[in-house]
Parts: C-alpha cells; structure tokens; sequence
C-alpha cells in the first residue's frame, strides 16, 4: 500500500542536510538497475548511501548542476540531478543538460512526484543555457520511459552490452 504524499510536495535546490536521505534513495536507484541487469549494472553495497551522497555533496555548489529534492516537510522523496555539459564527441552530442537521476521514493510513485521534479529540472536546465535534455534509461525500465515520454523525449541511441568471454571458454 502507498503512503499519501501530505502535503503536497516542494521542489527545492537540494542541501548537504539532505544528503543522507539523497544518498538513500540513489541506493534504491542502484539496486534497481542491477536487479533489471546484473551483468551491466554493479550492486548496491552497505557503503553505496554513503559513496553516494558524497559524489553529489561535491556537486552542490558546481555552476552548471542542478541538483534538486522532493520533499514533504522534511522528508526527500525523490531527487533530481543533471550537469551542462558541452560538446561530447563520443556521443556525438554537441552542448546539453545532461540528466543523470532522477529518483522517487517506491512508496510516492503515481502521484505526480516524478514529473515535478522534471520539470523543475528542465526549467533550470534551459535557464542555465541548454539547448537540449538526454538522459538515458535503462531498457527494461518502462515505468520511467512512459513518464520520460509523455515529457516530450523521443529515443536516439541504444546501449548494448556483451559480456566479454574467459579466453579458456573460447
């Protein structure tokens, strides 16, 4: 059963005060790619909250993030984070914002948390300058694409991933 989501949640500039909920809910974001691909995606680990939160506790106050929570009162529901980035070659991408995460907490999902933190995401993305928002999603993650598409995203790339063999197995 879902808890309601009172009251309604706020978007806000995440804080370092919230990074051990952040950190949390980036654990359950791990947790569920491995569980949809193991070989691709590695697992979560007692220390991955604290990994985490860190890597993006160093994000905070970089010019070009946005880093942003969810919350009801204190509670962080759900988190957003993506970076400016300018031409990528290898992608053959030239300048975008990049989102990297976007997380909301398992028992808040349905009510319209995702999309508010997307579109919050968005807003800055394109105040900061951006031209353009990819992100990529994981295959088998169809709840996610739906949302990510009812926002107006279109797929342009396809990751795939072959395991290399043991040189005795050939």
């Amino acid at each position: 059963m879902r808890t309601p989501v009172t009251p309604a949640p706020e978007v806000r500039a995440a804080t370092r005060l919230d990074l051990p909920q952040i950190g949390a809910l980036a654990a359950l974001l791990v947790q569920t790619h491995h569980a949809f691909d193991p070989l691709r995606f590695f697992a979560a680990t007692a220390s991955t909250p604290r990994h985490y939160a860190s890597f993006l506790g160093s994000q905070i106050d970089e010019p070009d993030v946005v880093f942003l929570v969810a919350v009801t009162g204190e509670r962080v529901i759900g988190y957003a984070y993506g970076v400016l980035e300018g031409h990528d070659y290898m992608a053959l991408r030239g300048p975008a914002g990049v989102l990297h995460d976007l997380v909301v907490d398992p028992e808040c999902r349905g009510r319209g948390v995702g999309r508010l933190l997307m579109n919050a995401a968005l807003d800055q993305l394109a105040a900061h300058g951006a031209p353009r928002v990819v992100l990529f999603t994981a295959a088998r993650n169809s709840e996610a694409q739906r949302l990510f598409a009812r926002l107006g995203f279109r797929e342009t790339m396809i990751e795939m991933t072959r395991e290399v063999p043991d040189e005795a197995a050939r």
